[in-house]
């Protein structure tokens, strides 16, 4: 069994030394908890799979201290005239405590390399055709999404490219489920396609923060769902 890990942040504030010349930096620290999925520890979360009972895709969990979250992968190819492929994470974060909890996007790691939520547009929002045309490889318009569509990806909440440090609050006895998408980072090969059809290749890290802590969730790709239909 592993430990869960624990990481330091430590941001450096220096005085400006104006009223006090003998004054001196100041050293702030800030440390999370990291619960990887799957790696659970007496003192840790604990992690579960459930299947969904209406989609049959697989959701995976992490409860910890009267907080649940759970979150699900699912993919789709770009439209007919883009390329690449878009990956999508919902995730649904249970507060049984007392108190409300903060929710922050953590980040996204496809084979070690980090992917930005893109921009969303709801649908009927209006775009012209020069900023969709010079942002489309940063922003994805919903309702051209099959998975958005079919209700695989929740609309109540997305972490976008708009708002990348906005906080997000889960008050006692609720929950809120958060959706992003991303676009694969890599140049090469990110889809298998065999007879029975095609999966991302690879492992990928979906990252979020609820207070001091940090869910991680670890997806080999082919445990991603096909929801373009």
């Amino acid at each position: 069994m592993k430990k869960a890990c624990i990481f330091v942040l430590a941001a450096f504030l220096c005085s400006s030394g104006v009223f006090d010349q003998d004054s001196k930096s100041v050293i702030k620290t800030e440390a999370w908890i990291a619960f990887v999925w799957g790696e659970d520890a007496p003192s840790g979360a604990v992690s579960s799979t459930v299947q969904d009972p209406v989609t049959g895709s697989t959701i995976r969990k992490l409860a910890y201290a009267g907080t649940e979250v759970s979150s699900r992968l699912g993919f789709e190819r770009a439209g007919a005239d883009e390329a690449g492929t878009f990956l999508n994470f919902t995730t649904t974060i249970a507060n049984s405590t007392d108190s409300t909890l903060s929710v922050r996007h953590g980040g996204v790691l496809v084979d070690g390399l980090a992917a930005s939520p893109l921009r969303v547009v709801s649908p009927g929002a209006h775009v012209n055709k020069r900023e969709h045309k010079n942002k489309r490889d940063d922003m994805v318009q919903l309702e051209t999404l099959r998975c958005f569509t079919s209700g695989f990806l929740s609309s109540d909440a997305f972490f976008s490219a708009e708002t990348p440090s906005e906080v997000l609050t889960v008050a006692p006895q609720t929950a809120l489920t958060v959706s992003s998408i991303i676009r694969d980072p890599r140049n090469y090969r990110p889809l298998l396609c065999t007879v029975d059809g095609c999966q991302p290749t690879g492992l990928i890290r979906y990252f979020i923060k609820v207070n001091r802590q940090e869910y991680v969730f670890v997806w080999p790709g082919r445990s991603a769902v096909y929801c373009g239909k």
